[in-house]
């Protein structure tokens, strides 16, 4: 019982960490009067400010401890949980550029001699799309993007989160691997606001790697699987191409930023906010009987809550809630 009390407030430290060193970074310049403030990576491209080209690096580092049977010889294992870089350019009035790549998941489980060879984690991209604004209220954008669609978390950001991690297990991000990459679509995006109002939409193709076949999801009870899109019709037609999704969001007091999908994990008091969405996912003929060689629909819609309410004292009052029903067919 001690053991296991040990590893309890070894796991409270660690997921804590990280939201404590984020409040008194966030915090410096209102305790040293000499604290430099924070200015992001960027290279203005004109007088005016409004044309520039900013860089975004991060780094989640973990240090971890399962082996919580003897406490004499708890054993830490560092790893690098992720490791990316972002740019993007606003290279006119009208037009955005972005590209997003790095690492997950680096331990010394996974190493190589070389970096690239076995099994072990690498650098991908993780996303690359062009944008084009077409009205104040309407941007459409193609690539491998993130404007994913069901829920807030469904898009969340990796630079801040409410607790360690993204949340478990990966309901919002429900295609994680399967027809996606790394939850990223290729496809084209519609995203905008209208006054409090916001949106994103999104027609996409799955990914068809051969390799995700072998995840029949639910086949001990049921022969479909997520596998339509690798899989002929009785006519030997192709299903299953296409992906539609979207999230709508009404911001009742501060408005959220969207330029950029990444979703905020907390904002720390510095924003009031209570923002209630509506989302959907849709894939026809995605799913694939095994028996019969029927295709039949995906198709997930959700509602969601978000809450940041800041104190005068400096505290703040955070919540988040959403009902998401899935239907794999």
């Amino acid at each position: 019982m001690k053991n296991i009390r040990r590893g309890l407030y070894i796991i409270l430290l660690i997921s804590t960490c990280p939201i404590f060193s984020l409040s008194l970074f966030c915090q410096s310049g209102q305790n040293k009067k000499d604290a430099k403030p924070y200015n992001p990576i960027m290279i203005k491209l004109n007088e005016e400010g409004d044309q520039y080209v900013r860089f975004v690096l991060w780094h989640q580092m973990w240090l971890t401890s399962s082996n919580l049977s003897d406490g004499s010889k708890l054993q830490w294992t560092p790893s690098i949980r992720r490791s990316r870089i972002l740019g993007y350019g606003q290279l006119s009035s009208r037009f955005l550029i972005l590209t997003h790549f790095g690492l997950n998941n680096l331990s010394p489980a996974n190493q190589t001699s070389l970096g690239n060879n076995g099994d072990g984690a690498q650098f991908f991209l993780h996303g690359a799309w062009c944008e084009l604004m077409v009205t104040d209220f309407l941007y459409v954008g193609m690539g491998i993007h993130y404007w994913n669609g069901l829920t807030r978390l469904s898009s969340a950001s990796t630079l801040n989160f409410m607790t360690l991690d993204q949340a478990r297990p990966w309901a919002h991000w429900h295609t994680l691997g399967v027809t996606d990459q790394f939850g990223r679509h290729l496809g084209v995006y519609a995203k905008g606001q209208v006054g409090k109002f916001d949106y994103r939409l999104a027609v996409n193709s799955p990914g068809r790697n051969p390799l995700d076949e072998g995840r029949h999801y639910g086949s001990f009870i049921s022969p479909l699987a997520y596998i339509g899109a690798s899989q002929s019709d009785r006519n030997g037609g192709q299903r299953g191409n296409y992906i539609y999704q979207g999230y709508m969001r009404f911001n009742f007091w501060d408005q959220e930023s969207t330029k950029l999908p990444f979703q905020v994990g907390s904002y720390l008091g510095k924003k009031k906010v209570l923002g209630v969405g509506t989302g959907f996912f849709i894939h026809p003929g995605g799913m694939y009987n095994i028996v019969t060689g029927d295709h039949s629909g995906v198709v997930h819609y959700a509602l969601d809550a978000y809450l940041e309410y800041p104190f005068a004292s400096g505290d703040m009052f955070h919540f988040y809630s959403s009902f998401i029903r899935f239907n794999y067919g």
